[in-house]
Protein backbone atom coordinates (compact mmCIF):
# COMPACT_ATOMS: atom_id res chain seq x y z
CA UNK A 1 0.00 0.00 0.00
CA UNK A 2 1.36 3.43 -0.88
CA UNK A 3 1.95 5.49 2.21
CA UNK A 4 1.25 9.26 2.20
CA UNK A 5 4.24 11.59 2.16
CA UNK A 6 4.76 14.81 4.05
CA UNK A 7 4.66 17.85 1.80
CA UNK A 8 6.22 20.40 4.16
CA UNK A 9 8.51 19.92 7.13
CA UNK A 10 10.03 22.32 9.63
CA UNK A 11 13.78 22.35 10.22
CA UNK A 12 15.95 23.48 13.14
CA UNK A 13 15.33 26.95 14.63
CA UNK A 14 11.93 27.22 12.98
CA UNK A 15 13.18 27.11 9.38
CA UNK A 16 10.92 25.53 6.76
CA UNK A 17 11.98 22.69 4.45
CA UNK A 18 9.76 22.78 1.36
CA UNK A 19 10.06 19.24 0.12
CA UNK A 20 6.80 19.21 -1.86
CA UNK A 21 6.90 15.43 -2.38
CA UNK A 22 3.25 15.12 -3.26
CA UNK A 23 3.10 18.39 -5.17
CA UNK A 24 6.15 17.40 -7.21
CA UNK A 25 4.67 14.04 -8.16
CA UNK A 26 0.89 14.37 -8.63
CA UNK A 27 0.77 11.44 -11.02
CA UNK A 28 2.40 9.15 -8.50
CA UNK A 29 0.14 10.44 -5.74
CA UNK A 30 -2.83 9.52 -7.90
CA UNK A 31 -1.50 6.02 -8.34
CA UNK A 32 -0.15 6.39 -11.88
CA UNK A 33 3.35 5.69 -13.09
CA UNK A 34 6.31 8.10 -12.95
CA UNK A 35 6.10 11.15 -15.17
CA UNK A 36 8.67 12.57 -17.53
CA UNK A 37 12.09 13.61 -16.34
CA UNK A 38 13.37 17.13 -16.35
CA UNK A 39 16.31 18.15 -18.47
CA UNK A 40 19.76 19.15 -17.39
CA UNK A 41 23.46 18.61 -17.87
CA UNK A 42 25.21 15.59 -16.47
CA UNK A 43 25.84 15.35 -12.75
CA UNK A 44 29.60 15.14 -11.98
CA UNK A 45 28.97 11.69 -10.53
CA UNK A 46 27.06 10.00 -13.30
CA UNK A 47 24.29 7.55 -12.57
CA UNK A 48 25.98 5.04 -14.88
CA UNK A 49 28.87 4.73 -12.46
CA UNK A 50 31.57 6.52 -14.45
CA UNK A 51 31.70 9.43 -12.08
CA UNK A 52 31.75 7.05 -9.15
CA UNK A 53 34.85 5.40 -10.57
CA UNK A 54 36.56 8.79 -10.76
CA UNK A 55 35.56 9.42 -7.18
CA UNK A 56 36.94 6.00 -6.20
CA UNK A 57 40.33 6.95 -7.53
CA UNK A 58 40.20 10.26 -5.72
CA UNK A 59 39.23 8.69 -2.41
CA UNK A 60 41.83 5.93 -2.50
CA UNK A 61 39.55 2.96 -2.83
CA UNK A 62 35.94 3.82 -2.16
CA UNK A 63 33.75 1.48 -4.18
CA UNK A 64 30.20 1.67 -5.56
CA UNK A 65 28.98 4.46 -3.31
CA UNK A 66 30.14 2.73 -0.14
CA UNK A 67 28.76 4.10 3.09
CA UNK A 68 29.58 7.78 3.39
CA UNK A 69 27.61 9.20 6.27
CA UNK A 70 26.55 12.83 5.91
CA UNK A 71 28.89 13.58 8.82
CA UNK A 72 31.60 13.33 6.16
CA UNK A 73 33.81 11.44 8.58
CA UNK A 74 37.36 10.19 8.47
CA UNK A 75 38.60 8.94 5.12
CA UNK A 76 35.50 9.87 3.14
CA UNK A 77 35.85 10.73 -0.52
CA UNK A 78 34.10 14.02 0.03
CA UNK A 79 36.62 15.06 2.67
CA UNK A 80 39.35 14.92 0.02
CA UNK A 81 37.51 17.19 -2.40
CA UNK A 82 38.83 20.64 -3.16
CA UNK A 83 36.75 23.65 -2.14
CA UNK A 84 33.41 23.20 -3.97
CA UNK A 85 32.95 26.99 -3.99
CA UNK A 86 36.36 27.78 -5.48
CA UNK A 87 36.05 30.57 -8.02
CA UNK A 88 32.42 31.32 -7.12
CA UNK A 89 31.60 34.89 -6.10
CA UNK A 90 29.82 35.41 -2.79
CA UNK A 91 26.71 37.56 -2.73
CA UNK A 92 24.10 38.32 -0.10
CA UNK A 93 21.15 36.29 1.13
CA UNK A 94 17.99 37.39 2.86
CA UNK A 95 16.85 35.70 6.05
CA UNK A 96 14.29 33.68 4.08
CA UNK A 97 16.92 32.61 1.55
CA UNK A 98 19.20 31.44 4.36
CA UNK A 99 16.30 29.43 5.75
CA UNK A 100 15.82 27.79 2.35
CA UNK A 101 19.52 27.01 2.16
CA UNK A 102 19.42 25.26 5.54
CA UNK A 103 16.38 23.33 4.34
CA UNK A 104 18.28 22.15 1.27
CA UNK A 105 20.92 20.60 3.53
CA UNK A 106 18.29 18.43 5.19
CA UNK A 107 16.76 17.57 1.83
CA UNK A 108 20.09 16.38 0.41
CA UNK A 109 20.81 14.38 3.57
CA UNK A 110 17.36 12.83 3.37
CA UNK A 111 17.98 11.63 -0.19
CA UNK A 112 21.43 10.32 0.69
CA UNK A 113 20.29 8.43 3.76
CA UNK A 114 17.22 6.90 2.12
CA UNK A 115 19.29 5.73 -0.85
CA UNK A 116 21.84 4.04 1.39
CA UNK A 117 19.07 1.93 2.92
CA UNK A 118 17.35 1.19 -0.38
CA UNK A 119 20.66 0.10 -1.90
CA UNK A 120 20.72 -2.70 0.67
CA UNK A 121 17.04 -3.64 0.72
CA UNK A 122 16.50 -3.54 -3.06
CA UNK A 123 19.91 -4.75 -4.20
CA UNK A 124 19.80 -2.07 -6.93
CA UNK A 125 23.24 -0.51 -7.36
CA UNK A 126 21.71 2.68 -8.74
CA UNK A 127 20.92 3.69 -5.18
CA UNK A 128 24.48 3.25 -3.92
CA UNK A 129 25.93 5.15 -6.87
CA UNK A 130 23.49 8.03 -6.56
CA UNK A 131 24.05 8.18 -2.79
CA UNK A 132 27.64 9.18 -3.59
CA UNK A 133 26.38 12.12 -5.64
CA UNK A 134 23.93 13.12 -2.88
CA UNK A 135 26.82 13.20 -0.40
CA UNK A 136 28.68 15.51 -2.75
CA UNK A 137 25.62 17.74 -3.05
CA UNK A 138 25.38 17.94 0.72
CA UNK A 139 29.04 18.97 0.89
CA UNK A 140 28.35 21.83 -1.51
CA UNK A 141 25.35 23.04 0.47
CA UNK A 142 27.34 22.81 3.70
CA UNK A 143 30.07 24.95 2.17
CA UNK A 144 27.46 27.61 1.42
CA UNK A 145 26.08 27.38 4.96
CA UNK A 146 29.57 28.02 6.32
CA UNK A 147 30.21 30.88 3.91
CA UNK A 148 26.96 32.64 4.84
CA UNK A 149 27.12 31.91 8.56
CA UNK A 150 24.01 29.71 8.61
CA UNK A 151 23.67 26.93 11.18
CA UNK A 152 23.85 23.47 9.62
CA UNK A 153 20.85 21.35 10.72
CA UNK A 154 22.64 18.18 9.56
CA UNK A 155 25.89 18.70 11.48
CA UNK A 156 26.84 15.71 13.59
CA UNK A 157 23.79 13.72 12.55
CA UNK A 158 24.37 10.04 11.75
CA UNK A 159 22.75 8.37 8.76
CA UNK A 160 19.00 8.21 9.27
CA UNK A 161 18.99 10.81 12.06
CA UNK A 162 17.52 14.28 11.51
CA UNK A 163 17.18 17.44 13.56
CA UNK A 164 13.57 17.91 12.56
CA UNK A 165 10.87 15.52 13.76
CA UNK A 166 8.86 15.86 10.54
CA UNK A 167 11.91 15.11 8.37
CA UNK A 168 12.67 12.15 10.61
CA UNK A 169 9.17 10.81 9.99
CA UNK A 170 9.54 11.42 6.28
CA UNK A 171 12.73 9.36 6.27
CA UNK A 172 10.98 6.52 8.08
CA UNK A 173 8.00 6.61 5.70
CA UNK A 174 10.16 6.67 2.57
CA UNK A 175 12.32 3.78 3.73
CA UNK A 176 9.21 1.76 4.61
CA UNK A 177 7.64 2.47 1.21
CA UNK A 178 10.79 1.53 -0.63
CA UNK A 179 11.08 -1.74 1.25
CA UNK A 180 7.83 -3.02 -0.27
CA UNK A 181 9.45 -4.10 -3.55
CA UNK A 182 12.21 -3.12 -5.99
CA UNK A 183 9.60 -1.23 -8.02
CA UNK A 184 8.48 0.64 -4.90
CA UNK A 185 12.08 1.56 -4.16
CA UNK A 186 12.46 3.11 -7.60
CA UNK A 187 9.17 5.00 -7.14
CA UNK A 188 10.59 6.47 -3.92
CA UNK A 189 13.67 7.56 -5.83
CA UNK A 190 11.49 9.24 -8.44
CA UNK A 191 9.48 11.02 -5.75
CA UNK A 192 12.60 12.28 -3.98
CA UNK A 193 14.25 13.60 -7.13
CA UNK A 194 11.09 15.34 -8.34
CA UNK A 195 10.74 16.93 -4.93
CA UNK A 196 14.38 18.04 -4.99
CA UNK A 197 13.93 19.71 -8.36
CA UNK A 198 10.77 21.49 -7.18
CA UNK A 199 12.43 22.63 -3.95
CA UNK A 200 15.51 23.91 -5.78
CA UNK A 201 13.34 25.80 -8.26
CA UNK A 202 11.51 27.48 -5.39
CA UNK A 203 14.74 28.18 -3.48
CA UNK A 204 16.28 29.99 -6.48
CA UNK A 205 13.45 32.52 -6.62
CA UNK A 206 14.81 36.00 -5.97
CA UNK A 207 18.37 34.80 -5.27
CA UNK A 208 21.13 36.92 -6.82
CA UNK A 209 24.18 35.42 -5.07
CA UNK A 210 26.29 33.85 -7.86
CA UNK A 211 27.68 31.06 -5.70
CA UNK A 212 24.28 29.98 -4.43
CA UNK A 213 22.74 30.07 -7.90
CA UNK A 214 25.60 27.98 -9.28
CA UNK A 215 25.29 25.33 -6.56
CA UNK A 216 21.52 25.18 -6.92
CA UNK A 217 21.92 24.71 -10.67
CA UNK A 218 24.41 21.88 -10.11
CA UNK A 219 22.06 20.17 -7.69
CA UNK A 220 19.08 20.56 -10.01
CA UNK A 221 21.02 19.13 -12.95
CA UNK A 222 22.13 16.23 -10.78
CA UNK A 223 18.56 15.55 -9.66
CA UNK A 224 17.42 15.52 -13.29
CA UNK A 225 20.09 12.92 -14.06
CA UNK A 226 19.07 10.82 -11.05
CA UNK A 227 15.40 11.07 -11.98
CA UNK A 228 16.14 9.57 -15.37
CA UNK A 229 18.28 6.86 -13.79
CA UNK A 230 15.33 5.85 -11.61
CA UNK A 231 13.03 5.71 -14.62
CA UNK A 232 11.24 9.00 -13.98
Amino acid sequence: MRRPLIAVATVAAGAVLATGLLAAAPALAAGRGPGGAGTGTACPYMADGTGTRAMNRQSGGMRNGARMGPGMGRGSAVASMTDPLAGLTQGTLSSAQKTSLAGMAEEEKLAHDVYLVLAKTSGDTRFSRIAVAEARHLTEVRALLTRYGVADPTAGKADGVFATAAVQKMYTDLVARGDDSPAAALAVGVDIEKADIAALTAARTGVTAPDVLTVYARLSNGSSMHLRAFGG
